[in-house]
């Protein structure tokens, strides 16, 4: 299914904008938007990024394709640099933002700064430049305490986090600017994304490359809560077909929406837990996964998501390529990599 993007990016070079190039979701967007022959500005200041991250690009693209990428060190808090960014562009893919329930929880000033802050400088930006279409990085957690599963675009609940009252607001934003300035916007709500570059190390890894880590390590993991809180974890060529789907979509009802981009599928904690376990078993016969601890349920969090994905399937042509399994199969020697030494 992505290559079929990629031959419909191969018919025409466009000049994109990767905010948040050197992350996770965005380094990946830059590798295949790059390999695809396209022209691209991308946007970073490294506050979760990696300098690393876009080595890896560079030596994975070559030269060739690496001298027809703009790299801009700067915030989106600060008008001037997404002005500056925005030159010249056709399609932004705007991934920067402080993730994080637990960080919005303890510095909620600071997720307000970069999630609503600099995104409402990135759209204003965009308009100024008579940018064609904006896509941006929406989140499941805009869910809240809604009950129903699957989620479904149109019904949402309460947030339940600084973190999602932010990424609501960005949906809020993009949906007036459409209105009154009429650029074009399009929403991925993602859903748990994880593979390669996605940070192992620090306060706020995300829960499969900190595990893989700790089970390294051979420390137990914690699980906050039972285990049975449910996640719809979506490997990262999931979200970057989203996203260029999203960015190429000619049809006229796919823009000014928000869409669910996940695999349709729930896996609990605990069955997380054994999945890595079996994962790194195939790759490291000698080790002894510990048996994980259970600690109280964290703040903010969500207990079950699950998402509907018919929408992005009938509008944007979104088909899911990898379940859990397949996307741990693919990533685990990446994690295993880099949890040995510092990213």
């Amino acid at each position: 299914m992505l290559q079929e993007v990629l031959d419909s990016l191969g018919s025409q070079r466009r000049r994109w904008l990767v905010t948040g190039s050197a992350g996770f979701i965005g380094s990946h967007l830059l590798e295949t938007l790059l390999r695809a022959g396209q022209q691209v500005t991308s946007l970073d200041n490294f506050s979760t990024g990696h300098r690393s991250n876009l080595d890896d690009v560079r030596a994975l693209v070559g030269e060739q394709a690496w001298a027809s990428h703009h790299f801009i060190e700067g915030d989106i808090a600060d008008p001037d640099t997404c002005r500056r960014a925005c030159e010249g562009v056709d399609v932004v893919l705007h991934q920067a933002a402080l993730g994080s329930v637990p960080r919005s929880i303890k510095d909620p000033l600071a997720t307000h700064r970069s999630n609503a802050t600099g995104f409402l400088n990135m759209l204003f930006a965009a308009c100024d430049a008579n940018v064609k279409r904006f896509v941006y990085a929406a989140s499941s957690s805009t869910y809240g305490d809604s009950p129903t599963l699957p989620k479904v675009e149109d019904k949402i609940g309460r947030p339940l986090s600084p973190y999602a009252v932010t990424k609501y607001v960005n949906e809020l934003y993009a949906d007036v600017f459409g209105r009154c300035y009429g650029i074009e916007t399009v929403g991925l709500r993602y859903f748990n994304v994880f593979g390669p570059r996605q940070d192992p190390n620090g306060a706020y890894a995300a829960v499969i490359p900190r595990w893989v880590a700790e089970m390294l390590r051979g420390k137990r993991c914690v699980i906050n809560g039972d285990g049975e809180t449910s996640r719809d974890f979506c490997y990262v060529a999931n979200a970057v077909q989203a996203n260029l789907r999203a960015g190429l979509t000619d049809n006229p009802e796919a823009v000014h929406q928000v869409y669910n981009v996940a695999v349709g599928d729930r896996t609990t904690l605990n069955q997380l837990h054994e999945s890595i376990a079996a994962a790194l078993g195939g790759l490291r016969a000698d080790l002894r996964i510990q048996t994980p601890e259970y600690a109280d349920f964290r703040p903010g969090d969500v207990r079950h998501s699950l998402a509907d994905v018919s929408k992005a399937r009938r509008l944007l042509g979104y088909v899911p390529t990898h379940n859990v399994g397949a996307g741990l199969r693919e990533a685990i020697g990446w994690y295993v990599s880099r949890a040995v030494q510092p990213a």
